[in-house]
């Protein structure tokens, strides 16, 4: 299936990658649309020149340890069927800090740990396991969905000290383990979700600091 090329493309972020400006987010896949829709919505924004597909280790919402992990499968059975893969450029997401989504682990393959983190095992074992159910050897842009410290999220603009918490993994830890899967192969570019300016600014810094590429998006 050719795609129609109806969109305007841009640059994304200091990559070389040319994305359509509109970009098609899955995290209902799986719960409140099914396979087969899945796969007619994605067939029609393909065909009217959409390339880029956004998913995530976590998705579909609302999160359930029965569904984690469906829309990126959807994702990877659609890509396979229509043997569009060079064509697709992927972004998904590694799940940030938390105790409420340890079920997380069980998929990544590291038993029972009961909080998802950031640490290094953690990112590369859930990277692995992203391509396994997306059906792929490489993801474009692999995003930290957010961050391992506590920060407001999702329309909290207003910082909780009380909710401060031992920080698990350090940014150096967690782009180091970045840089390992981009030298792998396994990752082409990476990014940041729901972070800070400070945040930002401290993964550049240590980004310049082991030699590893900045993320490309925000």
């Amino acid at each position: 299936m050719e795609a129609k090329q109806q969109l305007k493309y841009n640059r994304l972020g200091s990559s070389d990658l040319r994305v359509s400006e509109v970009c098609f987010g899955t995290m209902t896949f799986g719960v409140q649309n099914t396979k087969e829709q899945a796969f007619e919505m994605l067939d029609f924004a393909f065909e009217h020149g959409v390339n880029f597909i956004d998913t995530a280790e976590m998705y579909p919402v609302p999160p359930t340890e029965r569904t984690q992990g469906e829309s990126e499968r959807i994702v990877g059975a659609w890509m396979k069927e229509r043997d569009n893969r060079s064509k697709v450029i992927l972004a998904t997401k590694v799940t940030g800090r938390s105790e409420a989504k340890g079920y997380v682990n069980k998929t990544r393959g590291l038993g029972e740990q009961k909080v998802a983190t950031l640490d290094e095992k953690s990112i590369l074992a859930a990277c692995d396991a992203s391509l396994k159910r997306l059906q792929t050897t490489y993801i474009d842009l692999y995003q930290i969905h957010w961050p391992d410290r506590y920060i407001p999220l999702f329309g909290k603009a207003l910082y909780d000290r009380s909710k401060d918490y031992e920080v698990h993994a350090s940014f150096d830890e967690q782009v180091i383990a970045i840089g390992k899967l981009i030298k792998a192969g396994k990752v082409k570019h990476w990014g940041l979700s729901n972070e800070s300016t400070w945040g930002v600014a401290n993964f550049y810094f240590a980004c310049k600091k082991h030699g590893v590429p900045p993320p490309i998006t925000i």
